[in-house]
C-alpha cells in the first residue's frame, strides 16, 4: 500500500490549485451570489481562490466575500462606471482590463486556472501567461443584452460586439448556465459554432440549508429581482393589481384586501436606472390602485431574504427569456412555489403545476395562477415540499461545487470533458 502513497499524493497535490476569479463588481446579484458559491465551494474542494475585482462594498455584498474563506481585491474602484451615463460597456472592459493587468503584474504567485466572469475582453491579456487555463463564465451573451436601438448605439456597439465573440473564443473552456443559454450562444457566436466550440452548461445552484423553515401561512406575495427594467417588475404589479377579477371566479368571494406583495431586490444607487425604475414602479403601483399594499425593500440583506421567504405565500419571478434566474432556486429552496415566465431558464429550473407555475407574461396568466395559490392553502404548501425536494435533488451547491471544480482540474491538466 505505501507503495501506492507517493503517486496517490502527487495526484492530490495537483488537484489542488492556485485559482483567480475576476468578476467586474462584487455586489448583490444572480452572478455575484453564482461568483461566491463558486469562491465557496472551491474552497471546500482544497483549492486556494482569490477573487479579484473592480469594486467591493462591505456595506453592500454577499455575507461570504467578508468571511476570511477566500481573499478579496479590488482594483481600479476610481475608475468611471459610465460617462455622463453613457459608453457603460467601455467603462466596464476598460475596469476589467485593469483588473486583469494588475493581477499579471503585481502578483508573484502563479494562478493556474483564472476564471474569467462576464466580460470576455480580458481574455486574450491572461491568455498572455502560457502557464495559466482561463475558463470564462458567459452568463448570457452581452451583444443580445445591450441596447441597440440607434445608429449611433449600431456604431458603436459593432466594435464592442465583434470583440467579445472573438475573445471568448479564446478561452480554454466556456460554461453556460443553462441550456437555453447554450443555445442562444450557438444562434449569437455562429463563427464559434461552426468552429466546434460548444460550451458546457454549469447550473447555477443554492445552498437549500441556509434557507430558514416556512412560517406560518400568510397571504404576501413576494418578488425578489434587482431594479432593472428588464427584470419585468411591472407585471408583478400589474398582475397585483388584476386580482380582483378572480374575487368570483376562482377566490369566490375572498376580500382582495387581506393579501399583499413585497417588491424586495438589489439596488444601488449609483445607477440612474435603479433610481428611475424604483420610482416608475411606485407610480404604476399607485395607478392600479394598489398602492397601500405593495411595499418596496431595496438591498435587504442575505438574513432579511430568508425571512421574506419564509414568510411569503409564493414568490414571482417576471423577467421573460431570462437565461437562468437564481431566485427560483432561493424560493423553491424556502418550500416556496414560484410563478414565472414559460421562457429561458425558469422553464428548465421549474416544474410546471409541481413547484410552480409556468405562465405568459401576462397580468392575466400571473393573477390567476396567483389566485389558484391564495383560495388553496394546501396546494401552496404541497408545492413548496415539492420544490424543496427538487432543489435538493438537482441544484445543491454540493453538485454544484463537485462539477465545478472537476471542470478546473480538468482544464489545468488539459483534459477533456
Amino acid at each position: 500500500m505505501s507503495n501506492f502513497s507517493p503517486i496517490k499524493r502527487r495526484e492530490e497535490e495537483k488537484s489542488m490549485l492556485n485559482i483567480a476569479i475576476i468578476h467586474p463588481d462584487l455586489g448583490l446579484g444572480g452572478a455575484e451570489r453564482l461568483i461566491v458559491d463558486a469562491a465557496v465551494e472551491l474552497a471546500a474542494h482544497g483549492h486556494n481562490v482569490h477573487i479579484f475585482t473592480a469594486h467591493h462594498d462591505p456595506s453592500r455584498c454577499f455575507e461570504e466575500t467578508l468571511a476570511g474563506t477566500f481573499p478579496v481585491t479590488v482594483y481600479g474602484a476610481f475608475l468611471p462606471r459610465h460617462i455622463f451615463y453613457h459608453f457603460h460597456a467601455v467603462c466596464a472592459y476598460l475596469r476589467c482590463m485593469f483588473v486583469a493587468l494588475c493581477v499579471l503584474l503585481m502578483w508573484s504567485k502563479t494562478f493556474k486556472v483564472i476564471l474569467a466572469d462576464q466580460v470576455s475582453v480580458i481574455i486574450p491579456l491572461l491568455k498572455s501567461k502560457k502557464s495559466t487555463k482561463v475558463v470564462f463564465y458567459c452568463h448570457f451573451p452581452d451583444l443580445l443584452l445591450a441596447q441597440h436601438t440607434t445608429a449611433l448605439r449600431r456604431v458603436y456597439r459593432k466594435p464592442i460586439d465583434m470583440l467579445e465573440e472573438a475573445t471568448t473564443g479564446m478561452a480554454d473552456l466556456i460554461l453556460v448556465n443553462s441550456r437555453f443559454t447554450a443555445s442562444t450562444f450557438a444562434s449569437t457566436f455562429k463563427g464559434l459554432d461552426a468552429r466546434g466550440v460548444r460550451p458546457a452548461v454549469l447550473y447555477p445552484a443554492v445552498n437549500v440549508e441556509h434557507f430558514d423553515e416556512p412560517s406560518a401561512y400568510n397571504l404576501n406575495i413576494l418578488s425578489i429581482n434587482r431594479f432593472e427594467r428588464k427584470k419585468n417588475i411591472e407585471l408583478a404589479i400589474s398582475s397585483f393589481g388584476m386580482l380582483h377579477a378572480h374575487e368570483e371566479d376562482v377566490l369566490q368571494g375572498f376580500d382582495f384586501s387581506k393579501t399583499s406583495l413585497t417588491i424586495a431586490g438589489g439596488f444601488d444607487d449609483r445607477l440612474r436606472e435603479n433610481v428611475e425604475y424604483l420610482e416608475e414602479l411606485k407610480c404604476l403601483a399607485k395607478k392600479e390602485g394598489v398602492s397601500e399594499r405593495v411595499k418596496f425593500i431595496t438591498s435587504c440583506s442575505t438574513a432579511e431574504r430568508n425571512a421574506l421567504l419564509s414568510q411569503c405565500l409564493c414568490v414571482l419571478y417576471t423577467p421573460k427569456d431570462e437565461h437562468f434566474g437564481i431566485v427560483p432556486l432561493e424560493a423553491m429552496a424556502a418550500q416556496k412555489p414560484v410563478i414565472a415566465c414559460n421562457s429561458g431558464g425558469p422553464v428548465e429550473t421549474i416544474k410546471d403545476s409541481v413547484t410552480g407555475f409556468l405562465c405568459e407574461p401576462t397580468p392575466q396568466e400571473f393573477s390567476f395562477a396567483m389566485a389558484k395559490l391564495i383560495s388553496d392553502s394546501q396546494m401552496a404548501e404541497k408545492m413548496g415540499r415539492e420544490a424543496r425536494l427538487h432543489v435538493s435533488e438537482g441544484f445543491s451547491t454540493k453538485i454544484f461545487g463537485q462539477r465545478l471544480s472537476r471542470f478546473i482540474v480538468d482544464v489545468a491538466w488539459g483534459k477533456k470533458e
